[in-house]
């Protein structure tokens, strides 16, 4: 099982920044191990934020982006109790959520 995504809130009047770091090694398949060998691809495909079950961006990721991606938006409308779910699935067939109760 991967590590948990981090999910951090910084309100601003109605709205929020959210910060999202997902742990992923985002191996590109052009990277050699210590054998000299190719590292076999492997990165994030798809991800999704939701507020309270509603989606709120969702995306499609590839190779070229770097591991451990962080992620920085801005929402209108993020309040105290709100849940934020992020979800990613990889081209693995790998998936991880996590969710975090807004203070």
């Amino acid at each position: 099982m991967s590590e948990p995504i981090r999910i951090r809130v910084q309100r601003q009047g109605e709205g929020a920044e959210i910060r999202i770091l997902m742990p992923h090694p985002m191996e590109n398949g052009l990277r050699r191990d210590d054998a000299g060998k190719l590292v076999a691809v492997h990165y994030i495909q798809t991800f999704t934020l939701k507020q309270n079950d509603r989606p709120l961006i969702s995306g499609q990721l590839n190779t070229s982006v770097s591991r451990n991606p962080l992620f920085v938006f801005k929402a209108r409308q993020i309040k105290s109790g709100d849940t934020l779910s992020v979800h990613w699935t990889d081209n693995k067939g790998a998936a991880r959520q996590d969710a975090i109760k807004v203070e």
